[in-house]
């Protein structure tokens, strides 16, 4: 009996441990970004003028920034959250570690209280959900919807193997991939990301994350198998 509690214990504290560790990393990625005032938000989107699109967690509206450049970026204002913000913090911080075509480009954000923003470059073809469907894709050659499909692919490649740290996006759905001038797909929203060392071959889950319909059978039901970047 004795031995059982230890080794709980033991588990226990590993993986807060781990957690620790892992948090504590966060934090460090977010110092180095460029951190920008809600007034500057706010000015930037010229008080929140034009809407991209909406969704569970947020608003995103279309801005410059500030820089004198006249940089198009797309500023993703977040509903009004209570905590530590800790889902923001893994948010931001996943996508600072991140550098490839085929994600989406952070370029800075807004931490005051309640107040939390994500400022990334701005895609102006909008998301991949409007050209799958059935009026769109047919106009489509083979060819631009398969390099969509491989360039999808690559991102994913890079977020599990070659990313700094693992990366599992937990919520790939079209209107979370993002098309740029050149309809070159990039990866975007990592509200529901979960960083992991890379030597780990199951991830540990709390709970379900994803969208319906999206959403890999084993995240919800544990008799299919662990969870992995698989």
């Amino acid at each position: 009996m004795i031995i059982i509690v230890v080794t709980t214990v033991v588990a226990r504290t590993k993986s807060a441990r781990r957690k620790s560790d892992l948090n504590r990393e966060n934090i460090e990625a977010i110092v180095m970004l460029k951190r920008y005032s809600y007034c500057k938000v706010k000015k930037m989107t010229k008080s929140f003028a034009h809407v991209l699109g909406k969704g569970g967690f947020g608003t995103v509206y279309k801005g410059k920034l500030p820089d004198g450049s006249g940089r198009d970026v797309a500023v993703k204002i977040l509903k009004d959250l209570k905590g530590n913000g800790e889902e923001f913090i893994n948010e931001v911080a996943s996508m600072s570690r991140t550098s490839h075509v085929n994600i989406v480009s952070l370029l800075g954000f807004c931490y005051e209280g309640s107040k939390r923003a994500i400022i990334y470059e701005y895609m102006p073809n909008g998301s991949l959900d409007k050209f799958i469907s059935e009026s769109m894709s047919t106009k489509m050659e083979w060819k631009a919807l398969y390099n969509i499909a491989e360039g999808i692919a690559r991102g994913l490649e890079y977020l599990h193997n070659r990313c700094v740290s693992r990366i599992v996006h937990f919520d790939i759905k079209p209107q979370n991939i993002l098309m740029d001038e050149d309809l070159c797909p990039k990866i975007s929203d990592f509200g529901l990301a979960k960083l992991c060392k890379k030597k780990d071959s199951i991830i540990s889950m709390l709970d379900a994350r994803g969208a319906i319909g999206y959403i890999a059978p084993e995240v919800f039901s544990k008799s299919l198998g662990g969870v992995s970047h698989k």
